[in-house]
């Protein structure tokens, strides 16, 4: 008689299942959002990419780890009011070193 499961392996399964959605979402916001930084041009790690929002106050959830649980819909609409930066960029934006370019500004 084979072994009931417990616990513990349906956590690890669960576990390992949502990290592979969340990963697959966040390349499929990478490749909507055009597969490169908007600034430099990067486009080698999809690790390395930020979504940073135009306007903050139009924000109604973050697109890191927590907002990669939400429907494919939900995210598009969220990423519509960003741009796809890499994470340097996105530092220097936020340090204002980096600005955003104009044209992007006004979407």
């Amino acid at each position: 008689m084979p072994e009931k499961r417990t616990y513990s392996d349906r956590r690890e399964y669960m576990v390992k299942a949502v990290a592979k959605r969340r990963k697959r979402l966040k390349e499929m916001v990478i490749e909507y959002k055009g597969g490169k930084c908007t600034i430099c041009g990067y486009n080698k790690y999809a690790g390395a990419f930020d979504l940073h929002h135009l306007d903050e106050k139009t924000k109604e959830f973050g697109l890191s780890t927590r907002g990669l649980t939400r429907s494919w819909e939900k995210l598009k609409a969220e990423a519509d009011k960003c741009i796809l930066v890499c994470a340097n960029c996105h530092r220097e934006i936020h340090g204002g070193i980096a600005q955003v370019p104009r044209t992007l500004k006004n979407k």
